[in-house]
């Protein structure tokens, strides 16, 4: 759906994306991720043709970026980190306005308004001015301004951005709705939790793209797996013997626990537990380590300059 080669911005000397090349595939939810100034929005505002590449190729849902731009706007929505409405017509006003701009039919933009604010928890306040609204329902509003016209790509910038926990739980719901819908989702989020429950997979830039997997293989790479086995009390002989199995590559005690590092935790522990019940050791808990997508993020953000 989307394919990069050797992308780049700059802005009156200062580089702002450099040499990214990137394949976000048809139907994923794929998460960007970096600090502010990484070149996030940049990157959303050329795949989008709000602005043109320095240099670089780029196609966007089957169409070349520079050369088919109206192609690819009628293809993809986009919300943006600070979008604009006219806040004094109601909500059901700017979304009629905006899926005239689109083209829809009478009929069909009054079934495309309804939808939407009806999915964003907005139906009850269609006739309200957008003056009156919260941030948070601004928000929403221009999420279903984005989607009117069912497009195929939708990019998404920092949607949950101002939004209440109940708030940010409806649009992460659906935005899940929309990936099962068959769209392609391009999320930049700061929202580390939201990029791990939602993304298929991630990348993580700062002016340069520097990894991109699917959170699980991205833990898989940078941590070694291993097991945490809570136990009533910790004996030498419990170490030992665990120690002796000839596929546990590291053990560490730490009070009550014995943290050991596996090559396969699903196939590998309950050998372990059977040798620590043999050695007399009275477990509580066994479970595997678990590291977040926020230690993940500053590893790879830390490795760079």
């Amino acid at each position: 759906m989307i394919e990069t080669h050797g992308l780049a911005k700059h802005f009156n000397g200062t580089t702002a994306v450099d040499d990214l090349n990137l394949n976000v595939k048809p139907g994923e939810i794929f998460a960007l991720l970096g600090p502010n100034g990484a070149g996030k929005t940049t990157t959303v505002r050329m795949l989008a043709c709000l602005i043109a590449p320095t240099r670089g190729e780029a196609n966007v849902a089957g169409y070349a970026v520079g050369r088919e731009n109206d192609a690819i706007r009628a293809q993809i929505g986009i919300l943006t980190e600070s979008p604009g409405l006219y806040e004094k017509l109601s909500a059901a006003q700017n979304l009629d306005f905006f899926a005239r701009l689109y083209g829809l039919a009478s009929a069909e933009r009054g079934e495309r308004v309804k939808r939407y604010l009806d999915m964003l928890g907005l139906w009850a306040r269609r006739d309200d001015a957008v003056a009156e609204f919260s941030k948070g329902m601004k928000q929403k509003l221009a999420i279903a301004r984005a989607l009117l016209h069912e497009p195929k790509l939708v990019f998404l910038d920092e949607p949950t951005s101002g939004l209440d926990p109940e708030a940010a739980k409806l649009v992460r719901d659906f935005i899940a709705e929309l990936k099962s819908e068959g769209r392609t989702i391009f999320l930049c989020t700061h929202n580390l939790d939201e990029a791990d429950r939602l993304a298929d997979r991630i990348g993580v830039m700062k002016q340069k793209l520097i990894q991109v997997d699917t959170p699980a293989n991205l833990r898989r790479k940078m941590y070694a797996r291993r097991i945490v086995v809570r136990m009533r009390a910790v004996s030498d002989a419990q170490i030992g013997a665990v120690k002796a199995l000839a596929f546990v590559k590291s053990v560490e005690r730490a009070d009550a626990r014995l943290v050991i590092a596996l090559e396969e935790p699903e196939a590998m522990t309950p050998a372990v537990v059977r040798a620590l019940v043999q050695a007399s050791g009275e477990i509580l808990a066994v479970s595997e380590e678990e590291h977040s997508l926020e230690e993940i993020y500053l590893n790879l953000i830390g490795g760079t300059k």
